[in-house]
């Protein structure tokens, strides 16, 4: 899928979040009440939008650090930034032994990029600069404002849903069963969108990570130990679901989602990755030659 497919498809899926906000609003409260639920859904996204970085941060209860402290850290993203014309993020380190990385913030400006202590202690310098790379695309995308966007429309349906259920809308002779239907449904609708949404973005970060590293094969190899090594080493029980879609690979997947749970997961199935990744790969070597294996 390329890169504008891929972006006009996240769009269309957060437009489709919107419509389905602003009908439960509509539910609620007729046109007073979607007024009311537009009005809420941009004070929301405008919220996430400023401190979702500070937030991320402290919910992983990640350290900045120096320079000297993690030099080879330093390196790696400074070269990429480079290569990307981006500024250079804050360096964080998380003591989660689970190996993992995000990136957040609302824009390069002000971006994030994370790793935790578990995947430096299992990954090589080829497959750390992958990680990286996919994490300096998400920033480069605005895939962070656009997954907390995605996240706060969620939860704000989740949040109206109810209120139509038990307060009931502005018609005294609303259906009860339409309610019912609306209080279970709007919110399974919202977090399959919500989803969605965040699988698009990991696919678009993993081709543009590796176009930046230039080493498809190993973000793949990374991919494959992380998710592996993660379904061994559990997550701090201070992590929350709402977290996950933050990370490269899902910490909190103790079973691999297939068929149709895997609608209701964050991330690709690490398969697929891997298999778009390995096109990718392909598609460098025929315009510059074999990469280094």
């Amino acid at each position: 899928m390329t890169p504008g497919i891929n972006r006009a498809k996240t769009w269309l899926l957060i437009a489709g979040l919107m419509g389905l906000f602003l009908a439960i609003g509509a539910l609620l409260g007729g046109r007073s009440g979607m007024t009311i639920a537009l009005v809420l859904g941009l004070g929301f996204n405008l919220a996430v939008y400023w401190w979702s970085g500070s937030i991320a941060v402290r919910a992983t209860r990640s350290r900045e650090v120096s320079e000297q402290e993690y030099p080879q850290l330093y390196r790696i993203v400074r070269e990429l930034t480079q290569a990307e014309d981006m500024p250079m993020p804050g360096i964080y380190v998380s003591d989660m032994q689970q190996p993992n990385a995000f990136a957040t913030g609302r824009n390069p400006g002000n971006a994030k990029v994370a790793v935790t202590t578990g995947i430096l202690q299992i990954l090589d310098e080829r497959e750390l600069r992958g990680v990286l790379a996919h994490e300096l695309s998400h920033v480069a995308n605005r895939d962070i404002l656009v997954s907390s966007i995605a996240a706060a429309i969620g939860t704000s349906i989740s949040y109206l849903a109810m209120m139509a259920f038990w307060f009931g809308g502005d018609d005294e002779g609303a259906n009860p069963i339409v309610l019912l239907a609306a209080w279970i449904l709007a919110p399974i609708a919202a977090g399959l969108i919500q989803m969605a949404v965040s699988r698009s973005r990991e696919f678009q970060a993993d081709e543009s990570g590796a176009f930046l590293s230039r080493d498809p094969r190993a973000l793949a190899s990374a991919l494959q130990k992380l998710e592996q090594t993660s379904r061994r080493v559990p997550p701090p029980r201070s992590l929350q679901p709402g977290e996950a879609h933050l990370f490269i690979v899902n910490p909190l997947a103790a079973l691999k989602g297939r068929g149709v749970m895997s609608l209701f997961s964050t991330h690709p199935p690490t398969e697929e990755r891997v298999a778009r990744l390995m096109s990718v790969q392909e598609e460098i070597e025929r315009r510059q030659g074999p990469i280094g294996r």
